[in-house]
């Protein structure tokens, strides 16, 4: 069995908004949710596997970006707006209930669309980034990898700063990144790249760089959770993921990876064993 990436696609509208969609085979569904600067195309290697053992995957392009609608204020990339379009996107297709696995922003709406709407979730996979508020105060190798998302709220200043000598700051943060230079064409398109970053801007204040803001608390995840961190993140600390079984009900698995923080794309085949192996 042939099967090429992204060979059936369609615009779905949901919560107001027009998505990019990718959904192939049969059988159980499966979303998956990108982050940043990622597309859809982040899954290209999951997508054959699922596939092949009989799932049916559900790939967008998140709010903002690729072939996505990309709304202009800040406020529209609030995270519980985002919800809302992973919901939306599964009642268009009709789907009651699906498997979400999501990695970096997409793990965020993972963790919340099973804490928010469970009874949408069947098994939950978040690859990066831990369940919210499952971290303690920061520490000093939070603030060292976290200094880009500083920079990321200074509206305009980061727009003219990251394309600056050929994208060099953005190409020196992703050093680790296969996609890069797909990431500078996709964000040099004419008003990309403020998008992308309001993701940030909407649910990273300041306040949130120096440890947790005050909200209500979340419900506690029922689903069976996977928690996936790799020792080449540049970007997060292993603490918030271990600390996320605090936050699930449900079954908890937690597997470390060794490599760099795209393990979607540089560590395919371990990954795809995971997910069917948890998945099925």
């Amino acid at each position: 069995m042939i099967l090429r990436w992204g060979a059936v696609s369609e615009l779905i509208e949901a919560d107001g908004l027009q998505f990019f969609v990718r959904d192939q085979g049969s059988g159980t569904p499966v979303i998956l949710l990108h982050g940043f600067p990622d597309t859809g195309d982040l899954w290209r290697h999951q997508v054959p596997a699922l596939i092949q053992s009989g799932f049916r995957t559900i790939v967008p392009d998140m709010r903002g970006r690729g072939r996505s609608s990309k709304p202009e204020s800040v406020s529209d990339y609030r995270l519980s707006s985002i919800v809302r379009d992973v919901t939306g996107i599964l009642d268009a297709l009709r789907i009651e209930r699906a498997h979400v696995v999501g990695h970096d922003w997409g793990a965020a709406v993972a963790w919340l669309v099973a804490a928010l709407a469970p009874e949408r979730v069947d098994r939950l996979v978040a690859i990066s980034v831990g369940a919210p508020g499952a971290a303690t105060r920061p520490t000093l190798e939070d603030f060292q990898k976290g200094w880009y998302r500083l920079l990321f709220l200074f509206e305009g200043v980061a727009e003219e700063v990251l394309p600056r000598d050929d994208w060099y700051l953005f190409r020196m943060f992703l050093s680790a990144a296969q996609d890069t230079d797909a990431y500078v064409k996709t964000l040099s398109e004419p008003r990309a790249l403020t998008p992308a970053l309001n993701w940030y801007r909407a649910n990273l204040p300041v306040q949130a760089l120096f440890g947790r803001t005050a909200g209500p608390q979340l419900p506690m995840i029922t689903a069976d959770t996977l928690g996936i961190w790799s020792t080449g993140d540049l970007y997060l600390t292993e603490d918030a993921m271990t600390r996320s079984q605090h936050r699930v009900q449900g079954r908890w698995r937690y597997e470390r990876f060794e490599g760099s923080d795209w393990v979607p794309l540089d560590q395919a085949d371990r990954l795809n064993r995971l997910l069917l192996d948890f998945l099925s």
